[in-house]
């Protein structure tokens, strides 16, 4: 029998109505003799409201309490839509992270899942049931309830169906797959009808919203197609699967990320301070990114290192920095004023065309540009925050709408 993992995010189960529509389109599937597996995402706003909640208390919540709070809103969800499937005459359970067999290691807010034991999914779907689990949770080997960042219902979603062997994931939101550029923000962004396992990560690494960069690692490894698609809109899709090298070369997409901060280390003892930084992010669970070291083994006042953080689902982050800021002194910077331009493509730095030609844009338009790192499948820009649309635009109409 076929099996199939669907995956609805929570504008598609904002309220009662939506999710009575969802029960519509899980039971035509189940009809069709298919296996299946939702995982929902909290309703609506629901997850935002509670982490408002939740800083109204206190501006640094412990990490620990908020995973126990947030893992709630899926709950509420994955219980009502059984209930509406039962109402159509579908069988269906409801399932937590932990009774899926969600193995996290034991990070709160952003955990990683270390391994899926299905066994629970696997003996209900062999009773005909329709299993509805809770996206964006899992269980610790401590067996704490942990919760796995940002969109982290899409990691739920494709690692079960990699332990499921599913056939394919299916990923369903309000919008129709995804596009070259935010549409918000770039009024002619196009429709991509198929992406590649390593172009989409870099896209969601770099802050484009419609997938989780580590729900896209575990789709590569294990070679399941992802199918994007907008829940109650069915005219097109965006598949992201393994495409030959070259099969399209070039810039495909142009994404931003608003708030992102540079944390800068100056002057002799760099060694020393970047080791004490590093050593408290890691305890205070902060991912950094773009890390930049030069000149470590003089230790000379020339000496530095920078890399850069994405605070917004950071909580405490105002404690975080001052807390740096008091081991460090004078030798450490915030660059609070930034934000990240990324050009993603298969072959952007097979030559140094497509920087360069950046370059140039951005300094032709008055666009100061204060850093660039560049990967396989991505070039990456700091410009000024107040500069990020436009520089959006600027370079998606050269390279892309052209």
């Amino acid at each position: 029998m076929a099996c199939i993992v669907q995956k609805y995010g929570g504008s598609s189960l904002a309220d009662i109505e939506k999710l009575k529509k969802v029960a519509n389109i899980i039971a035509t599937v189940k009809k069709q003799n298919t296996d299946v597996a939702v995982i929902v995402s909290a309703m609506g706003k629901t997850t935002d409201n509670m982490v408002k909640m939740a800083r109204d208390l206190s501006p640094a919540p412990p990490r620990r309490e908020m995973d126990m709070l947030l893992s709630t809103g899926e709950r509420i969800t994955m219980s009502l839509l059984c209930m509406a499937l039962y109402e159509l005459g579908i069988e269906a359970i409801s399932l937590t992270g932990s009774q899926s067999g969600i193995i996290t290691n034991d990070r709160h807010n952003d955990a990683r899942v270390i391994e899926v034991r299905p066994f629970r999914v696997q003996d209900e779907m062999a009773k005909g049931k329709v299993v509805v689990v809770g996206g964006f949770q899992g269980v610790s080997y401590k067996r704490d309830i942990t919760t796995l960042g940002r969109g982290g219902s899409d990691t739920t979603a494709i690692a079960l169906a990699a332990a499921l062997n599913a056939d394919r994931c299916e990923i369903y939101s309000d919008v129709d797959g995804v596009y070259s550029s935010d549409p918000a923000v770039v009024a002619d962004a196009k429709h991509l009808p198929e992406i590649s396992y390593p172009v989409m990560q870099e896209m969601s690494t770099a802050g484009a919203k419609v997938l989780n960069a580590q729900a896209v690692q575990f789709a590569k490894e294990k070679q399941i197609a992802i199918y994007a698609r907008s829940t109650f809109k069915h005219e097109r899709e965006t598949i992201i699967r393994k495409l030959y090298p070259g099969t399209v070369v070039g810039v495909q997409a142009v994404v931003s990320e608003k708030d992102v901060i540079r944390v800068r280390l100056h002057g002799e003892n760099i060694l020393k301070h970047f080791e004490l930084v590093i050593d408290f992010l890691e305890q205070e669970q902060v991912h950094i990114k773009e890390l930049n070291v030069i000149g470590v083994e003089t230790e000379s006042s020339r000496s530095k290192a920078s890399f850069v953080v994405s605070p917004k689902n950071i909580y405490g982050w105002e404690q975080i920095q001052s807390k740096m800021s008091e081991q460090i002194g004078n030798n450490i910077e915030f660059d609070t004023h930034l934000s990240a331009l990324s050009l993603i493509g298969d072959g952007l730095n097979r030559s140094n065309a497509t920087l360069i030609d950046t370059i140039k844009l951005l300094n032709s338009n008055n666009i100061k540009i204060t850093g660039i790192v560049t990967t396989s499948f991505r070039i990456s820009m700091l410009v000024p925050k107040e500069e990020i649309e436009r520089s959006v635009n600027l370079c998606h109409k050269k390279w892309i709408t052209k």
